[in-house]
C-alpha cells in the first residue's frame, strides 16, 4: 500500500515564529530558512532526526495542554535544562526518574508549547 502522502514538517502555532524558531533552533538544531524569515511561517530546516519544524502565526494565545510535543534525548537532563532556561524556557515539572531508570523533565518554550527532556536508561 502506496501513502497518500508525507509529513513535510511538524508546525508548532504561534505568536512569534522567528522568535521561537530561534528558540528551538538552538534546543534541537537545524537552521532557518532565509526565505521564510519575517513570515507568518517560519521553517527551521535540518533538525537533525525530523527534517522540518514549522512556526505558524496564529491570533489566539495558547489555552490548554498541548496534545502533541517533542521528546528531546539528551545526555545530561540538569545541564540541558538550565541552558533551556537561560534561552526563556521554562520548568513545568521537576526531573523525576521513570520506572525504567531513565529520567524525565517537562519544560515550555517561550509561549508555553510544553516538550520533554529525556535521558534513557543504560543497559548494563
Amino acid at each position: 500500500m502506496h501513502p497518500i502522502g508525507e509529513i513535510l514538517a511538524a508546525t508548532i502555532d504561534c505568536a512569534e515564529p522567528e522568535r521561537l524558531a530561534e528558540f528551538w533552533s538552538e534546543v534541537v538544531g537545524g537552521v532557518i530558512d532565509d526565505r521564510t524569515r519575517g513570515s507568518d511561517w517560519v521553517a527551521l530546516c535540518n533538525v537533525p532526526t525530523l527534517g522540518n519544524l514549522g512556526f505558524q502565526k496564529v491570533p489566539e494565545p495558547k489555552q490548554v495542554k498541548n496534545r502533541v510535543h517533542l521528546d528531546i534525548e539528551v545526555v545530561e537532563i540538569e545541564t540541558a535544562a538550565a541552558r533551556i532556561r537561560h534561552l526563556g524556557g521554562s520548568t513545568l515539572t521537576p526531573t523525576i526518574e521513570e520506572p525504567e531508570g531513565g529520567l524525565l523533565h517537562v519544560l515550555a518554550d517561550p509561549e508555553g508549547n510544553e516538550f520533554c527532556l529525556i535521558t534513557r536508561a543504560t543497559s548494563s
